[in-house]
């Protein structure tokens, strides 16, 4: 049996050391060529192929826990490098400790100090902790025989508290806030479960959207959304102004006033542009506009908000810690907040964001454009509504038809709303075929045929 890592001690809570320990991390570099027709792309990505950066959390005992960092292409083997170099960090530790103290596993990752020193707290590294933690989640969902959303709603408030690191919120959300919270929120949650299996969750759909689509692939995708139950569409903007008032008239009259349109530059514009850009595009009666603007200007989106009301602000895809997502709602910079399964340190922090916007009493409207995001997201979504918010009003969860079969659980959504996994686990595994096809850049699928995204653009002058 290897050795345990004396950072994080064998029997805690005063019982013997545990048998089965973590053997190590297994990485892979998994892409999909998205970019060959367009799906994924945007102002700022024209062109990028759906990758995750894929890990196995193994241990001595044979099981198994899985997760993904979501990218686009190129740089995905920066990541799977980031969460291998975590190995040392969790290789000997015994499973059942892990397991017993996820807050505390969770913290001695962020506060690992070379990983701090890459970050801190935000990044390649920041995302690689959260594959780590995230895989140690679905392992325990596992083996609790439970989803996740399940297994994090029948948490006690006082277990969920104790999972989140509440450095730097304190003056926004205290731990005694927190609980009142989560016990309030008890009342009615057997009703809400009952009602959750039945009808689902409220999903919203950027299929039709990507702006490298032309205008029939558009107007055919919102149709059918439309025609699957689907009551909110977004679609990409910020290349070219005129293209996109041309794109959004065409889509409002093959729709009619009732369906909600949202729009997603994905950061393209500053501060001011924003302002002009969207003022511009206001006749379409527009639901939010998300990432206006750099993601880490909170001032910037709260001139934006101030300046395009009653048009709500969306962010958080971006937003790299649960620090951000604070000053964000304590600038009233943001009306959505849009989690991400992969961009903060794991569903711990995520729980923390939701507790934030709680507080703040902000709608959550998870990302979930990307390969595995909408299997993985939907479980923290619907956790929220059973434990925390208790509400679906003005709530979706983002949908993208892409990728899902790769998955050996498969986001499954009908008329127009997410139907909750009963199968154990976060949702992140994907199908073996699937993970040796697309491996890269060995697997069939990159040997068989070339994608433009493959290859880095050299600078040239203008």
């Amino acid at each position: 049996m290897p050795s345990v890592n004396p950072s994080f001690p064998a029997g805690r809570g005063g019982g013997p050391p545990a048998i089965a320990v973590i053997t190590g991390l297994d990485v892979r570099d998994i892409r999909f060529p998205t970019s060959r027709e367009l799906d994924g792309s945007d102002a700022m990505n024209p062109m990028p192929d759906y990758s995750a950066a894929y890990l196995t959390l193994q241990t001595s005992a044979g099981h198994r826990g899985y997760s993904l960092v979501f990218t686009i292409g190129r740089g995905n083997d920066v990541q799977a490098a980031a969460i291998k170099a975590l190995e040392p960090l969790v290789t000997g530790v015994p499973l059942a400790d892990v397991l017993r103290d996820l807050g505390g596993f969770s913290r001695h990752l962020v506060n690992d100090s070379p990983t701090r020193w890459l970050g801190p707290e935000k990044g390649v590294a920041h995302m690689a902790v959260g594959a780590v933690v995230n895989a140690a989640w679905d392992l325990r969902a596992r083996l609790a025989g439970k989803p996740l959303w399940k297994l994090l709603a029948d948490l006690t408030p006082e277990e969920l508290v104790r999972l989140v690191d509440f450095r730097y919120l304190e003056d926004a959300l205290t731990q005694a806030e927190a609980l009142e919270l989560l016990h309030a929120a008890r009342t009615g949650r057997a009703e809400r479960e009952a009602r959750l299996l039945a009808t689902g969750y409220p999903a919203y759909t950027s299929t039709p959207g990507w702006l490298g689509y032309d205008d029939e692939k558009l107007l055919r995708l919102t149709r059918r959304a439309v025609r699957d139950g689907f009551t909110l569409v977004k679609l990409k903007v910020g290349a070219d102004q005129a293209d996109d008032d041309r794109r959004l008239a065409l889509v409002r009259e093959a729709v009619g006033p009732a369906l909600r349109i949202a729009i997603d530059a994905n950061q393209a514009w500053s501060v001011d542009e924003a302002i002009a850009r969207i003022s511009a595009l206001r006749r379409h009666d527009l639901y939010w506009i998300e990432e206006p603007t750099a993601p880490d200007d909170v001032l910037g989106h709260a001139a934006i908000r101030r300046a395009i009301e009653p048009i709500r602000v969306a962010t958080g895809e971006h937003a790299h810690n649960r620090v951000m997502f604070k000053q964000l709602l304590q600038a009233r910079a943001v009306d959505v907040v849009q989690i991400d399964a992969c961009r903060v340190a794991g569903i711990n922090e995520n729980l923390a964001i939701l507790l934030l916007a709680a507080k703040f009493g902000v709608p959550v409207c998870p990302h979930a454009g990307g390969v595995g995001l909408c299997e993985m997201v939907q479980h923290l979504a619907m956790f929220d509504y059973l434990a925390l918010s208790g509400t679906q009003e003005d709530r979706f969860i983002e949908f993208v038809d892409h990728l899902h079969g790769h998955f050996e659980v498969p986001a499954v959504v009908r008329g127009g709303r997410y139907l909750a996994p009963t199968e154990p686990g976060a949702g992140a595994r994907m199908r073996g075929t699937s993970v040796e096809e697309y491996a890269f850049p060995g697997g069939t699928a990159w040997v068989s045929g070339s994608s433009p995204a493959r290859q880095a653009t050299p600078w040239r002058a203008a």
